[in-house]
């Protein structure tokens, strides 16, 4: 019997260890991949307060030996079932253990949708970014294409634009979904927008260095020469298998100012959070809030 468990080891998942277990509670954390989460996978974080340039890798395992130090219990396993209702909740693992908690916070993050074209894995940190906050400041004075037409995309293209030579929005319709507001920005700005099409390929060596375009509308390919592409086309959630937490339209858990979801007991944080902003900073905030409810009371 845990006081708190924490789904998920992402940059959310590892601050509420810390800040549970230094509030002393007893604390298992469950993952089922690797320590990090979206996270690791960034070559070079810049924005993280205090940190003037790591890795996602290095700062994700410095907060586990964090956690390990205060007295964390890592369990690396898959969830084959969750029960959150009544005063002990209980989460059963692939492997048939079963671990009960007084109080369950869920950390189980968000994955950015993928084009799902040629090379994008092997340009991923090589040119291939979904974050234009987080990996936009090494395209300074560079050329970039932003993939999509909603809000994100809009946003990222924009901001981009005060950092990039030129900057590309690429949309499969002929009107984006943005707000009428971005819209009517991005048509004030020098954004270029490239309309009806899709990406096709991804080119390059080392680094990506050409975008492979095709009109839908006349099967007709184009070329355009970048040195970075933004993805832009939603986040999915890892919000399945908890049943009766309240959810967003867009799948995201839904909670108050201190990370209560509508259960009893159970706290969701970091990206599966409904939130405006998704960062390392605000997941960690996050954590850090959750498990002070918890070791407080509130």
């Amino acid at each position: 019997m845990y006081d708190v468990v924490i789904i998920g080891a992402g940059p959310a998942g590892l601050s509420a260890g810390i800040y549970a277990c230094r509030g002393g509670l007893k604390v298992a954390i469950i993952e089922n991949k690797s320590v990090g989460g979206q996270a690791q996978t960034a070559a070079d974080i810049q924005n993280y307060p205090g940190i003037k340039s790591t890795s996602g890798f290095d700062l994700c395992y410095a907060m586990m030996n964090q956690c390990i130090e205060f007295g964390a219990e890592f369990v690396f396993d898959s969830i084959a079932s969750v029960s959150l209702v009544g005063e002990t909740k209980t989460i059963g693992l692939a492997s048939g253990n079963v671990v009960e908690a007084k109080n369950v916070i869920i950390a189980s993050g968000a994955n950015a949708r993928k084009l799902g074209v040629p090379n994008e894995s092997k340009f991923i940190g090589k040119g291939v970014s979904y974050c234009a906050t987080c990996d936009g400041a090494f395209f300074k004075g560079k050329t970039v294409a932003v993939i999509g037409g909603g809000n994100t995309a809009a946003e990222d293209a924009l901001y981009l634009e005060k950092l990039a030579k030129k900057v590309y929005m690429v949309h499969r319709r002929d009107a984006l979904r943005a707000d009428d507001i971005l819209v009517k920005r991005l048509e004030k700005s020098g954004v270029e927008i490239v309309w009806n099409s899709v990406v096709e390929n991804l080119d390059g060596e080392d680094k990506i260095t050409q975008l492979t375009l095709k009109n839908i509308k006349t099967d007709t390919l184009t070329t355009i020469s970048v040195d970075g592409v933004f993805v832009a086309i939603g986040q999915t959630p890892n919000s399945q298998g908890f049943e009766n937490v309240s959810l967003s339209s867009g799948g995201y858990i839904i909670t108050d100012k201190n990370m209560h979801t509508n259960i009893d007991g159970v706290y969701a944080v970091g990206d599966v959070r409904e939130k405006s902003l998704r960062q390392v900073v605000t997941a960690c905030a996050d954590g850090a809030i959750a498990a002070n409810a918890i070791v407080n009371g509130i």
